[in-house]
């Protein structure tokens, strides 16, 4: 029973940054002024798009730049977050940061530079985690062969990956981030997927690189929003030898009692906005478990809902808020199951990395992009505060 020694991490995202001298200056401007605020050691949760991993393979000055500046703010980078592939911060981004899905060369050669990177970033003595796309997104991933080609470039990465340790020592480890509406979203089809993967790699005599190497990346908002409940999942994991590598430490929104919560709702209506995806899902009967969704938030649904939604007990909305949060003026979060998440994590038989990935601050109702940092900070404190009371 335990939980991760290493500085708590935040996921670099919330920044925009498409090459690295946006990202050098962010780690200064940005990242180290969340470590003096939050005034603990910090880690950067390195957010590489696809044109930053470029430069950076292509340029050792370069990356000798980005290394001298996590050192001179004594930030270490143990994990990278390489989800999104291209620009996050376009006015649109919604369905398109599931692009490229793991059927493409494009996803897999992408994340071997990331490895190859995180390689040269870590820490002596450190494993390393990058979280990725959940395979794709279930609108966009209809062929009868997507998780066949999915198993079949996850299991040459695993393989890269075993190249990667055998010349450098460094154990990276990949982390698949089940999300609501992809094709991996629950934690069940996470356990159908794991059995597929290892059969396939068995056939090619790969299944110890794959149990070694691949892996999942927790984020607890999104099991939340599916209702699920999140000690279970994990132990399900747990029991199936999944390897849980990354926990992404997130609280979502929650509407209770929609049809008395006029405020609720009019307020939640703010909470529409163009650049993500934001998946919405109501749970029909607590007993039965029956959930349904919309593929995204629209300020007409909020205000307007059918009539099945206004008479269930409560909405669950993936709009990343403060992890701090209990409530949210007339919203409540779901933070309730971040507690019980992370008490589930604590009692696992290894530490998985664990980072705060709070992206959404620069589409927040309310906030500004002046107030990320001191937002970052109150989350990291809030999040260091919590760890210490499990």
């Amino acid at each position: 029973m335990s939980l991760s020694s290493l500085p708590l991490s935040y996921c670099c995202n919330v920044h925009p940054s498409s090459n690295v001298q946006e990202l050098l200056q962010i780690l200064t401007e940005k990242t180290a002024h969340v470590q003096e605020l939050t005034a603990q050691p910090i880690a950067a949760g390195l957010w590489l798009a696809d044109s930053v991993t470029r430069e950076l393979s292509d340029s050792p000055q370069l990356l000798a730049s980005l290394k001298q500046k996590l050192a001179s703010h004594r930030m270490p980078c143990y994990t990278l977050n390489a989800f999104p592939y291209g620009n996050f911060h376009t006015e649109r981004v919604k369905e398109q940061v599931y692009l490229p899905d793991w059927r493409s060369t494009a996803r897999l050669d992408y994340t071997i530079r990331c490895a190859k990177l995180l390689a040269e970033l870590l820490p002596e003595g450190v494993e390393g985690s990058i979280s990725t796309v959940p395979l794709g997104f279930k609108e966009l991933s209809n062929e009868p062969d997507f998780s066949i080609r999915c198993c079949d470039q996850l299991i040459e990465l695993a393989r890269q990956l075993d190249i990667l340790h055998d010349e450098t020592g460094r154990i990276i480890r990949l982390a698949i981030e089940p999300e609501p509406l992809c094709v991996l979203e629950t934690t069940a089809e996470a356990v159908t997927f794991f059995k597929q993967l290892r059969q396939q790699a068995q056939t090619v005599l790969a299944e110890d690189v794959v149990n070694s190497h691949i892996g999942l990346c927790y984020d607890v908002c999104h099991q939340a929003v599916e209702y699920e409940d999140v000690k279970k999942s994990i132990q399900t994991l747990s029991e199936n030898d999944i390897r849980i590598n990354k926990v992404h430490i997130t609280c979502a929104i929650e509407l209770i009692d929609p049809a008395s919560n006029i405020e609720g709702r009019q307020f939640l209506a703010q909470f529409a906005e163009p650049r993500y995806l934001h998946q919405t899902f109501t749970q029909l009967s607590s007993s039965s478990g029956q959930t349904i969704h919309i593929t995204d938030l629209t300020t007409e649904f909020a205000t307007s809902p059918p009539q099945d939604w206004l008479e269930s007990q409560s909405w669950r909305i993936h709009f990343h808020v403060p992890v701090h949060a209990d409530s949210l003026g007339s919203l409540a979060t779901t933070r309730q199951s971040l507690l019980e998440a992370m008490q589930a994590v604590r009692d696992l038989s290894y530490a998985p990395h664990l980072e705060v990935e709070t992206y959404t601050w620069n589409v927040m109702p309310g906030e500004t992009p002046a107030d990320v940092c001191h937002g970052l900070a109150e989350e990291m404190r809030a999040t260091y505060k919590l760890l210490e009371q499990l």
